[in-house]
């Protein structure tokens, strides 16, 4: 039997019989690892494995024929504050269902377990966190293959959503890039987080999601809602 040990954060679980848990990670290797917990719907392990929990995980592999065995222990970054607070709840929720959604197991996309692990931080211990997080979606984009150039770009007003370029007029496939949004020279407003949102969705979906058959995860939807409908009443 294979053994071997990594640190990580719950993408998603799922009870497979009796009281044993199917698990999805991410590793610190930045590679997705699925297993089972065997017990861990218990009621002494199941608020351990929690979805967006960061844990030192010992995994141990009999065949290729058995799932792997993982068990594990909670690890740093802390996040229980998060799950006092509505719009960080929501948000951790959106960046885990993005993450299980957008990545398969066996593929490795370098970077994306250390830029997870600090937008996570960074929410957990700031007050004013939301460019930040959009800042992490367009990275997400960048590693898996859909880069935005915006910081090259400020001089360009438009971005087309179907050649994803920067345009300095309007056309029926371009929409207004918040530059400064994004610059952190404006204050955060409905238009230009409305303008984001719009602009990562398309991006996702139709570039990326459709090729699995797949769409826009519910929790991401739910706080993007959230956002917008607070911003609406300001």
């Amino acid at each position: 039997m294979l053994e071997s040990k990594t640190t990580g954060i719950i993408l998603f679980t799922k009870i497979s019989s009796e009281n044993n848990l199917y698990l999805k990670i991410l590793t610190e290797n930045d590679e997705i690892i699925t297993g089972i917990c065997f017990a861990g719907a218990t009621k002494k392990k199941k608020n351990i494995f929690q979805i967006g929990y960061f844990l030192n995980f010992n995994i141990k592999t009999k065949n290729t024929n058995y799932p792997k065995n993982i068990s594990g222990e909670l690890s740093k970054p802390y996040i229980y504050n998060i799950f006092e607070d509505k719009y960080k709840l929501n948000c951790l929720l959106s960046i885990v269902s993005l993450l299980n959604l957008s990545i398969i197991e066996g593929q490795k996309i370098k970077g994306i377990y250390k830029s997870t692990n600090k937008i996570i931080n960074l929410i957990s211990e700031r007050e004013t966190w939301l460019i930040d997080y959009f800042l992490y979606l367009l990275n997400l984009l960048k590693l898996i293959g859909y880069e935005i150039d915006f910081k090259t770009k400020n001089s360009f007003k438009f971005l087309n959503l179907s050649t994803l370029q920067f345009e300095r007029n309007y056309s029926n496939k371009a929409i207004v890039f918040p530059h400064d949004l994004l610059n952190k020279s404006k204050k955060v407003d409905y238009e230009s987080v409305d303008s984001f949102f719009k602009i990562f969705d398309q991006i996702l979906q139709n570039h990326h999601l459709n090729n699995m058959n797949l769409h826009i995860p519910t929790n991401y939807l739910k706080f993007k809602k959230i956002i917008l409908g607070f911003l609406s009443k300001k």
